[in-house]
């Protein structure tokens, strides 16, 4: 069954489930961090992040979907850890802005925020560095986008993005 539309609590969901899957994996992606420094606090780090982002969009389940992408963003910003964390607001933010006043999105909406937030990460890098959560976020998006351009399901298009994502990891 293809997914045409997400919602504001079908978002919610999906954020609960990436920081329960980053929770089991944080030390495998402490593992790879290697720049700036190898202090391997990334997975740590991104998931703290993450885990503000989720106390936040539980505060509006039921609200539409650009309510809950803005309380994601809000919350990955002020739990944000480490310079992953601050990359991955900012994500969430350039993610937000474009479902700001949306009630649902289809698979190019999901797309385009994608694209936004990667857009909206590499701006606020002073120097950006490739070979990073930039690149991989830069890759995921632009797969999403060219699956939306033939594919209007949501599960399609985000199973693009992470294959590419993880080709280019």
């Amino acid at each position: 069954m293809a997914i045409k539309k997400i919602d504001g609590n079908l978002l919610r969901k999906a954020i609960i489930n990436a920081a329960f899957v980053l929770r089991q994996n944080k030390k495998n992606v402490d593992a790879l961090n290697v720049f700036p420094v190898p202090d391997g606090d990334t997975g740590t780090n991104m998931y703290l992040t993450l885990l503000s982002a989720v106390k936040e969009a539980e505060k509006h389940a039921h609200e539409p979907l650009g309510k809950v992408a803005k309380a994601i963003s809000g919350g990955s910003l002020m739990g944000a850890r480490g310079n992953s964390g601050v990359i991955l607001s900012q994500i969430f933010r350039g993610f937000a802005r474009v479902l700001e006043n949306k009630e649902e999105a289809n698979a190019a909406d999901l797309a385009a925020a994608l694209k936004a937030g990667a857009e909206t990460a590499y701006k606020a890098v002073m120097k950006p560095v490739e070979g990073t959560i930039l690149t991989i976020i830069r890759e995921t998006a632009a797969a999403s986008e060219a699956e939306a351009k033939k594919n209007d399901d949501i599960v399609s298009v985000m199973v693009a993005g992470v294959k590419q994502g993880c080709i280019t990891l």
